[in-house]
């Protein structure tokens, strides 16, 4: 495996999964490479990898770079879920939100994450999307996630073209999965088919074209997805839409698969929803990271198993931590990883809650060691992928400990 700077990194294994070596990158001088807006200690920091107890593996291909960005916070406390009849006092202090193994936000410019949520909330009500929730929607924040997701960028337009496929994909739970006025399981798969037709646009016969842009024109979340996609195409390439349709093909699978256990009122094991995860997560959003930044991995590289893998990993660590946030919001019945911990192994909710930061913490120790790997060896591309991968998870961190979404009632 030939790296950028002619070193030949070493094969390696990590938990069990032979890591496959990765495509030759084409050779770049610094002028050619994008350019890098990320503080430089940032990717020193990826290529030291981890730091702490038996990490010190990884660090033989690493580098002496700094001490770990990534820290354990401080625990805080968080409500139980809604719906616990125990007195305000007991309830308030019942459920503690344990440290969590994440980077901090690189950075945070109010005034750019205020503009693109005023614009975000315009757009869903020109789309028609949380009719009746705008203000709602507003309090929640949505445009800073995106502003402290993505700090290489400051063009509020990028921004707001991500924001806007992101709003698009979860208009989709909460219209037709989890809370909508419209949730009708049985009707479920017959929606996700006509959302990603417009996805990925069908041609049909002129006469029955006209059915379907009747349905779509009557139908909010379809419109979002047409517009938001739309919006994307003025700075994503073909190749990078691309990516983003089989990111939200795989998630309709996963929306499928939690209306199956809502419609049936089925209790999954806890596998099957951690295996539910690697479908319904954070993934669309972060397949956008280059498209927002500018620039473009070469697809030789993202579909290589070994950054696959990686990439995976964080997204289902990032969905995690907003597993252990949403817990305030949520019903107790509903499914998400600490409940389900709690009843398949007989134990309490906070045992549970701390289990789950824990396989959080795992995960994001595997992703910090393999970054440090892959951005040794790959592009300069990939290389800014994977800092903007770490970025994104940290300022994803921020806006859920933050967000009036989770810190109060709705």
């Amino acid at each position: 495996m030939t790296s950028t700077s002619g070193v030949d990194g070493p094969p390696w294994t990590r938990n069990g999964f032979p890591s496959a070596r990765l495509p030759t990158p084409s050779l770049q001088s610094a002028a050619q490479a994008p350019p890098l807006s990320f503080p430089p200690q940032l990717l020193e920091r990826l290529l030291a990898g981890p730091a702490g107890m038996g990490t010190s593996a990884a660090r033989l291909f690493g580098s002496s770079a700094p001490p770990a960005t990534a820290r354990k916070e401080q625990p805080q406390e968080a409500p139980s879920p809604s719906g616990d009849d125990r007195p305000d006092e007991e309830r308030a202090t019942a459920v503690r939100i344990p440290a969590l193994y994440c980077p901090d936000a690189v950075r945070d410019d109010p005034a750019l994450g205020e503009e693109v949520n005023n614009r975000l909330v315009e757009w869903a009500a020109e789309t028609g999307i949380f009719t009746g929730r705008l203000e709602r929607l507003r309090s929640h924040q949505f445009g800073r996630l995106f502003m402290l997701a993505h700090p290489d960028c400051d063009d509020s337009d990028r921004l707001l073209a991500a924001a806007r496929c992101g709003l698009a994909e979860w208009s989709v739970d909460d219209h037709w999965v989890d809370e909508g006025e419209d949730t009708e399981p049985e009707l479920l798969g017959a929606r996700l088919a006509m959302a990603h037709a417009v996805i990925d646009p069908v041609r049909l016969p002129a006469r029955y074209q006209a059915q379907f842009e009747d349905l779509v024109g009557r139908q909010p979340v379809l419109r979002a997805f047409r517009s938001s996609l739309g919006h994307l195409s003025r700075f994503a390439s073909t190749t990078q839409v691309a990516r983003l349709r089989h990111e939200l093909a795989v998630m309709f699978v996963g929306y499928g698969q939690e209306a199956q256990w809502r419609g049936s009122g089925r209790r999954p094991a806890v596998w099957e929803y951690l295996l539910h995860r690697y479908e319904n997560a954070f993934y669309p959003c972060m397949a956008l990271i280059d498209s927002v930044g500018g620039y473009e991995v070469p697809a030789t590289e993202l579909a290589d198993p070994t950054v696959r893998r990686t990439y995976l990993y964080a997204g289902m660590a990032n969905v995690l931590l907003n597993d252990v946030y949403s817990m305030a919001k949520e019903d107790p019945g509903d499914t998400n990883l600490p409940n389900l911990i709690a009843a398949e192994d007989d134990c309490s909710l906070q045992e549970a809650v701390d289990r789950t930061a824990a396989i959080h913490d795992e995960l994001m120790h595997t992703v910090e060691a393999d970054c440090a790997v892959l951005a040794a060896a790959g592009s300069p591309q990939l290389r800014r992928y994977l800092a903007g991968l770490w970025a994104w998870m940290g300022g994803s961190k921020e806006w859920h400990a933050t967000s009036p979404r989770y810190q109060q009632a709705d």
